[in-house]
């Protein structure tokens, strides 16, 4: 599974630091988030994360094996 939150921010024209700022995440958090070098997130992280970009969890996971392949 990968973390697709630096395409929504793309999308909608967000910096990292902005949804830091919203989330109230600690940024390197995010930035380790973003870059996929975490193993877990809060279920709280979630929820923010998708209420602050307006999407959908399956938004921000990419869970097509190929591609991560």
């Amino acid at each position: 599974m990968q973390i697709t939150i630096d395409e929504m921010l793309l999308k909608r024209n967000k910096s990292r630091y902005w949804l830091a700022k919203n989330t109230e995440c600690n940024y390197q958090n995010l930035c380790k988030i973003c870059n996929n070098k975490t193993d877990s997130m809060s279920f709280s992280l979630i929820q923010k994360i998708c209420d602050v970009l307006n999407c959908e969890p399956n938004d921000i996971f990419d869970t097509n094996i190929d591609k991560i392949r």
